[in-house]
């Protein structure tokens, strides 16, 4: 049996912060569910406090109908640091590829137009 919903992509939340991952979920319409389905709703365990997404099923890029549930498990930020991963840990972070610049040469603001160094 065919569904009427459209098709949506599953966007990769593993590693963000429960609050900012279920917004990405939102937009790209899936809903974010917890690992037990006679549990709470996974927003009741997410709240309050800061909490972080460790793992989703399923995985990313996987393609689903429109308000299908991922579901996720959480830690609390005090755990986080153990379990989350970054996404791509080879990778530097986007700070660390910029550009420094260099101080290649200086003014004397104590000069006056006339040449000498005002006092």
């Amino acid at each position: 049996m065919e569904r009427a919903a459209d098709r949506v992509v599953v966007p990769d939340v593993v590693g963000m912060p429960f609050h900012v991952g279920r917004d990405i979920a939102y937009d790209a319409g899936v809903s974010l569910a917890n690992s037990d389905p006679d549990g709470p709703p996974i927003g009741a365990i997410a709240w309050p406090g800061l909490f972080y997404i460790t793992s989703q099923r399923p995985s990313a890029g996987t393609e689903m109908y429109r308000w299908d549930s991922v579901v996720i498990e959480v830690v609390a930020h005090g755990d986080a640091d153990l379990i989350a991963r970054a996404p791509n840990p080879d990778k530097p972070p986007v700070d660390g590829a910029q550009a420094h610049p260099s101080i290649d040469s200086y003014v004397d603001a104590t000069e006056t137009g006339d040449g000498s160094a005002s006092e």
